[in-house]
C-alpha cells in the first residue's frame, strides 16, 4: 500500500486556499516592479521571476518593470563618473545617460528575458521610448530646503503615458517587461525613476495591484527596526509615517508612486521584500500576506484582510 506523502496533502490545502484569489485575479492587470538589487543576485532573480510566472501561467496580465540603480552606480563609478544621490534621485549627466541605457535596456532587461525564455514566459522587452509607451521632459533645477538648486540632469518628468503597446502584447498573451528610460519629444533620452514609471503605467492599465519588490520586508514604522512592518495602512497613514520621518531617502519617491498610484485608480499597493521566495505568492494568495498593503481608505477593507494585510 502506498500512502500519499504529507507535502502532497499541504501543496493540495494550498492550491484550494488559493482557488478564490486565482478566480478573483484572472485577467487582471498586476504591475510588478523589481529594484536593481535584486539583479545582483542571481538565485534571488530567478526566484522573483518564478513568482511572476506563476502569476503569468494561472491567467494575471503581468507588466514587469525593472529599476537597475546598483549596476548603474557600480558601473559610472567604474568609468570614473560620481553618482550622486539627492532625495532618493538620481542626478544623471551626459554620460551617465549614456551608460543608463547600457545597464537599463542591455544588461538587465535581457537578463530578465533569458530567464522569461527558460520558464516559457512569453515575454518582450520594451522601454518608455518604445512606442510612445512614455513622453517625458527634463525636470527643471529644483530649489532644496537648504537653499541650493540642484540641476539633475537627464533625468525626466512624465508629461504622457500611452499604453497601446502595452495592451497589444497582454492581449496576446505576451508578458512585457518595461525599462524605465524614456524620451522627450525631441528624442533626447530621460532616466525616469523605476518606481514612478510602475505608478504610471499600474494608473494608465487601471491596474488591480501595483508590488514594488524593495530590499526591505515592507514599510516600517521604525526604519532602525526590520520588525517593525506596517501591515496595512491607507493615505492618510502613509503621510502620517512620512511626516514622523519614518519615511525618508529612497522609500521618498516610492510613497510618491504609491500615493500617485491609488490616487490614479490603482486599487491596491503592496510594498515586498524581493529577498524572501515566496513574498508575491504569499501576498497575492494569503489575507496574512507578507509586506504592507497601502489602499485608498482602510475603512474600506474587510475585516480577514484588517487581520492579516494580504490579498
Amino acid at each position: 500500500m502506498i500512502k500519499h506523502r504529507d507535502d502532497q496533502a499541504l501543496a493540495v490545502r494550498s492550491l484550494r486556499s488559493a482557488a478564490p484569489y486565482i478566480r478573483m485575479y484572472k485577467g487582471k492587470t498586476f504591475v510588478i516592479k523589481a529594484g536593481g538589487a535584486v539583479f545582483g543576485d542571481a538565485q534571488a532573480t530567478r526566484a522573483l521571476i518564478e513568482q511572476i510566472a506563476i502569476l503569468h501561467y494561472f491567467g494575471v496580465r503581468v507588466v514587469f518593470v525593472h529599476g537597475g540603480g546598483p549596476q548603474l552606480t557600480e558601473l559610472t563609478e567604474a568609468l570614473g563618473v560620481p553618482t550622486r544621490m539627492v532625495q532618493g534621485r538620481r542626478v544623471t549627466d551626459q554620460k551617465s545617460i549614456d551608460v543608463t541605457a547600457m545597464v537599463l535596456n542591455g544588461l538587465i532587461n535581457t537578463r530578465v528575458l533569458g530567464i522569461c525564455r527558460e520558464l516559457n514566459i512569453d515575454a518582450v522587452g520594451v522601454s518608455g521610448v518604445d512606442a510612445g509607451l512614455i513622453t517625458a521632459h527634463k525636470r527643471p533645477a529644483v530649489r532644496m530646503s537648504d537653499g541650493e538648486t540642484v540641476d539633475f540632469g537627464f533625468v525626466g518628468d512624465i508629461d504622457a503615458v500611452d499604453t497601446t503597446v502595452l495592451r497589444k502584447l497582454l492581449d496576446n498573451g505576451l508578458m512585457p517587461v518595461v525599462s524605465p528610460l524614456s524620451a522627450d519629444a525631441n528624442g533626447t533620452l530621460l532616466n525616469i525613476n523605476a518606481d514612478t514609471v510602475a505608478s504610471a503605467l499600474g494608473a494608465a492599465l487601471n491596474a488591480e495591484k501595483l508590488i514594488l519588490c524593495t530590499g526591505a520586508p515592507g514599510i516600517l514604522e521604525s526604519v532602525a527596526d526590520p520588525g517593525s512592518v506596517v501591515s496595512y495602512t491607507d493615505l492618510q497613514g502613509l503621510k502620517r509615517l512620512r511626516d514622523s520621518g519614518a519615511i525618508t531617502d529612497g522609500m521618498l519617491p516610492k510613497a510618491k508612486a504609491i500615493e500617485d498610484a491609488i490616487r490614479g485608480g490603482v486599487r491596491r499597493v503592496h510594498v515586498i521584500a524581493y529577498s524572501s521566495p515566496e513574498s508575491i505568492l504569499a501576498e497575492v494568495f494569503t489575507n496574512e500576506g507578507t509586506g504592507t498593503l497601502i489602499v485608498a481608505d482602510i475603512n474600506a477593507l474587510s475585516t480577514a484582510e484588517q487581520q492579516g494585510g494580504g490579498a
